[in-house]
């Protein structure tokens, strides 16, 4: 699973100095970055010259540069067997709503608190080069909350101070929400905490925050913003290496690792795969999308031994507008939705009046499976369990 780290190509940028408390004042006359946005991350302006107690090879926090969608592996290919479930027969055979079932699921996490080795240098997905000398107090910011997870997968949970809202698992309650509103962050609510280090992505903002807090002196890592299932491990390696704990990311993938293992050996090998759209609906905010090539979903899906339909009709994005041509050329027999964006249309009545859902396999038979919100999409430490119970649900319990 572990993905080789890409050729560094350091940009070192002094961060200014300061204290804690000076931080605050200086955010409010922070001028606004203007911004340009790259694959990646906004490329950061900074003064150039080496970090005197950097190390002189920094770890690398992005990918090898394909952060787009990466191909699932041949060996991940399912191969288990589920009753009921290996042929088409039974896929249309089943009818009604099903909720993935994951309040059960746990956190993997190394056995022991591990201790950092730092200073770290890494060289954020922006191409910045931010010394990490205290991670007593972290922030972690992104869509998906798997930055959070992560760190909490490593041992390191206790200092995090503040994080996301999607960070919606037991071991983050104690961390202070610094996404009250929606997904965008409040700066006054970080500087607050007194972070030493913030863990990011462009997958949340404005990113002229993250651009003010590094500003004003404090250390802000961007980590790839791409989500897939054989990204999980690099991801996890890049947060453990800027935190000065490479061994325990080296033990947290392999508990991850067995978890996506035994997972995948109990999906069924079926000879016509059940065809599954993932709807991503916030009806009132009317957004109607479905997933396609990239989006994560698709990954997830075929995880759970099923066909990604977005995929397969030839759409283009990651995620495209919904249309009633669309769905009745894909012909899906089961719709996957979050559960709050389910809720969000009024549920399963509500959906089914949605134009085209209605001349669907999965319209008619109301085959409607939703998940939670945080366990779809996030492709953090908690993967392997979110697969098992999306199987479960496409699929029913296993023989």
């Amino acid at each position: 699973m572990k993905l080789a780290l890409p050729e560094l190509r350091p940009h070192t940028v002094s961060l200014p100095t300061g204290s804690r408390g000076a931080r605050r004042g200086l955010l409010s006359t922070a001028a606004l970055l203007s911004l340009v946005l790259t694959g990646c991350a906004p490329v950061t302006p900074g003064i150039v010259g080496a970090a005197s107690n950097a190390p002189a090879a920094p770890v690398s926090a992005c990918t090898d540069g394909t952060a787009g969608k990466l191909e699932l592996p041949a060996e991940w290919s399912a191969t288990g067997s589920w009753a009921g479930a290996t042929n088409a027969a039974s896929h249309q055979a089943a009818t009604g709503p099903t909720t993935a079932e994951t309040a059960g699921m746990t956190l993997p996490k190394v056995a022991s608190v591990p201790t950092p080795e730092l200073p770290a240098s890494v060289t954020s997905c922006d191409g910045a080069n931010v010394a990490v000398t205290d991670v007593s107090r972290i922030v972690t910011i992104d869509l998906y909350g798997t930055l959070t997870e992560i760190v909490h997968g490593l041992g390191l949970g206790a200092n995090v101070v503040g994080h996301d809202r999607a960070a919606n698992f037991p071991e983050a309650a104690n961390g202070t929400v610094v996404t009250p509103s929606g997904h965008d962050l409040n700066a006054e609510a970080i500087t607050a905490l007194d972070p030493t280090l913030i863990l990011t992505d462009t997958t949340i903002g404005p990113l002229d925050i993250q651009q003010q807090l590094r500003e004003i002196g404090i250390p802000v890592i961007f980590f790839d913003p791409a989500r897939t299932l054989p990204g999980i491990s690099h991801q996890i390696n890049a947060v453990a290496d800027a935190l000065g704990v490479p061994d325990a990311g080296v033990e947290l993938n392999t508990l991850v690792g067995a978890d996506i293992s035994a997972a995948l050996s109990m999906v069924p090998a079926a000879s016509t795969p059940v065809r599954v759209a993932f709807l991503y609906v916030r009806g009132t905010a009317g957004v109607y999308l479905m997933a396609g090539p990239g989006s994560g979903a698709d990954d997830m899906i075929a995880a759970a031994g099923a066909m990604d339909v977005g995929t397969d009709i030839g759409l283009k994005l990651p995620f495209t507008q919904l249309t009633s041509e669309a769905l009745i050329k894909a012909a899906p027999d089961v719709l996957l939705l979050m559960t709050g964006g389910l809720k969000s249309v009024g549920g399963v009545d509500g959906l089914v009046k949605i134009q085209g859902i209605g001349q669907t396999p999965a319209g008619t038979s109301r085959r409607v499976v939703d998940i939670a919100d945080d366990s779809l999409l996030g492709f953090g430490p908690r993967t392997g369990q979110s697969i098992k119970a999306l199987a479960t649900a496409l699929h029913g319990s296993r023989s």
